[in-house]
């Protein structure tokens, strides 16, 4: 009997029906994501993609975590080495979830990271709305708790979020076919750049996660830049140790009509 299609072996198809993908590897270690339900209309006008909905509902998630070790797939040393300047840094991701002729996807709303070569380069090659920020996780496997807090370049708090474990701390792939599965295993970026579309895709295992309990404080700069967001309902928290090697697609144009 054939193997069950899952989100990520049907990403792992996509990804690699084009030649000469992935184009990169890279780590991405200790992952908090921190999920809200938003207004879909309210969404919709900050988002030049359809929506995706669970059940008519509209989410954001909040995903901070660190990315390090990228390199060209193909001669790895050579690889790291010219990427060097943007091989590590921090991440906090502000993003959303939409489809695409047919195929499940995310779009950032904003991206904030720690290196300022990539916060440059980010927007030109991938479309990525990148914005240079200070950025302080506390993400230990081991511990009871998380933190972390994020800063613009004037030292103004973009958000501040504590968390806590939730009974198992033993992590596992998402329940099927819920919505924290729903949520998290998307293997798409669909960006928006000056009315340029682009789209990468990526692969890696089913996410291994554990829930958490997760609060942000409300007076943070998230909330005023995004005046939908002030109404967001919390609806979750899921953390992950992550993973090494993740396969990453190279930058393509999105095509308007299938």
């Amino acid at each position: 009997m054939a193997a069950a299609l899952t989100p990520s072996t049907e990403a792992r198809t996509r990804l690699l029906s084009s030649r000469g993908e992935p184009l990169f590897l890279a780590d991405w270690l200790r992952v908090m994501m921190i999920h809200f339900e938003v207004d879909p209309q309210a969404l919709q006008r900050d988002v030049p993609f359809s929506l995706d909905l669970w059940n008519g509902r509209a989410f954001v998630s909040l995903v901070a975590f660190t990315f390090q070790r990228m390199r060209l797939r193909r001669f790895e040393r050579l690889g790291a080495a010219l990427l060097k300047p943007i091989g590590r840094h921090d991440f906090l991701n502000f993003r959303t979830y939409v489809r695409h002729n047919g195929e499940p996807g995310i779009h950032f709303v904003a991206e904030w990271l720690s290196s300022r070569v990539a916060a440059k380069l980010g927007p030109s090659t991938f479309g990525l709305p990148y914005r240079f920020s200070r950025i302080r996780y506390d993400h230990d496997d081991a511990a009871p708790a998380f933190s972390g807090e994020v800063w613009d370049v004037g030292g103004n708090a973009i958000l501040r979020y504590r968390a806590c474990t939730e009974g198992c701390r033993e992590p596992q792939p998402c329940e099927s076919c819920s919505l924290p599965e729903w949520l998290m295993e998307r293997y798409t970026a669909f960006n928006c750049i000056r009315k340029k579309r682009k789209f990468f895709r990526i692969w890696h295992e089913p996410w291994a996660q554990i829930a958490v309990s997760a609060k942000v404080d409300a007076d943070s700069k998230i909330w005023r830049e995004w005046p939908w967001f002030r109404d967001a309902i919390p609806c979750g928290a899921n953390y992950s140790p992550g993973f090494r090697d993740v396969w990453m697609g190279r930058p393509h144009r999105v095509q308007l009509f299938s």
